[in-house]
Order: structure tokens, then sequence, then C-alpha cells
């Protein structure tokens, strides 16, 4: 009980600020549900988790040749399957419904950075140098961890409880590739509640 109450005294100030809370779908990369609240005014936050998409060819084919299952290996091809993509990120809110003239409903724009780990399995194909008639296949989950950045704008209705949005930003990978940019973007809808 007594430690009920200190959570409830920790959480009640940021459920106090809260505006709107959403849930929804985000289609794009990655594919997501999406929670989002409010914190103040103008800061949310949000939480994604989804399917995320395969990298190109180059970027598996570079990855075996930098860690081969053999010192003798050649690469010969791979195949990728989708894995999970963990968001967790926040924003910053500016309303811009008088720059276009909306009548019914409001417009925000909005920018902000999180971070993000995406996962994908990676099977290769691989020849070895001794004999080259002889394939064979080493399997391996690719994780990739890194801050993402991203802006978009959200649509909110007034006489429904929904808002749609779009957005367009970069994830950088930390970890795995250093340096690795992928575009992402995404539209999507939220229940607002």
């Amino acid at each position: 009980m007594k430690y009920s109450l200190i959570i409830l005294l920790v959480v009640l100030p940021f459920i106090s600020f809260a505006q709107e809370r959403g849930v929804g779908i985000r289609l794009g990369e990655p594919l997501s549900i999406t929670y989002k609240d409010f914190l103040s005014e103008s800061i949310s936050i949000e939480g994604m988790i989804g399917v995320a998409g395969i990298n190109g060819a180059s970027y598996y084919q570079k990855d075996f040749e930098s860690n081969p299952p053999e010192s003798n290996s050649f690469y010969i091809s791979h195949s990728a399957q989708k894995g999970i993509s963990f968001n967790v990120r926040s924003a910053y809110h500016e309303d811009i419904t008088d720059v276009f003239g909306i009548t019914d409903g409001y417009l925000l724009a909005y920018g902000g950075i999180g971070i993000q780990l995406r996962s994908t399995k990676v099977t290769y194909t691989y020849a070895d140098g001794q004999t080259s008639s002889l394939m064979k296949n080493d399997s391996r989950t690719n994780f990739d961890f890194g801050p993402e950045t991203f802006i978009g704008t959200e649509y909110y209705f007034d006489d429904v409880p929904i808002s749609v949005f779009g957005e367009v930003g970069l994830f950088l990978e930390l970890i795995d590739r250093i340096g690795h940019i992928k575009g992402q973007g995404g539209i999507g809808v939220r229940y607002i509640f």
C-alpha cells in the first residue's frame, strides 16, 4: 500500500499534464503500433513496437565480409527476414492551424528525437576456401541500435476522437555498424482517449 501511494504521487504530475493520449497504427518504416501521450501542451512522448524492415543487400554482404564464420569463407548470397523494432521518443509540437486557415479541428507540426532498437534474422550462404563446391549456411540475428530524428504533422478532428499523421526521419546506427544512416517515414492514425 505504501509503495502504491508513492508511485501515485510520482505519476500524478504527469497524468495531470496529459493533454491527449492516443493509440494507433503507423504504416511505413517501421510498421508499428504506437502509443502517444502529452506531458505538457507542447511536449509528447511516444512508444512504438512493430516490424523492422531489412537493409539493402550490400549492407549484409559487408557485415558477412567483416565477420566471416571461417577464415576462408566466400560470400555467395543471403536471405533476410523482418524482425522486431522498438522506439521510444519525444517531440516538440507547434500549433500551425492558423497558418493553413483550418476552421475544423487543428493541425500540429512536430519534431523530435528518440532511440530505436531493431533486429533482423539473416541466413548467409557461403563457400569455404578449401572446397568451393561445398556450400554452407550461417544464421545470425542482426541487432541495430541508435538515435533517430523526425519531423511531421498531425491533424486532430473535432467531431471524432481520431488523429492522422505523417512523418519522415533518419535512424543512425551506433551499435552493429557505427554511422550507417537509414531513412524512415510513415503515415498513421490514432484513436484519442
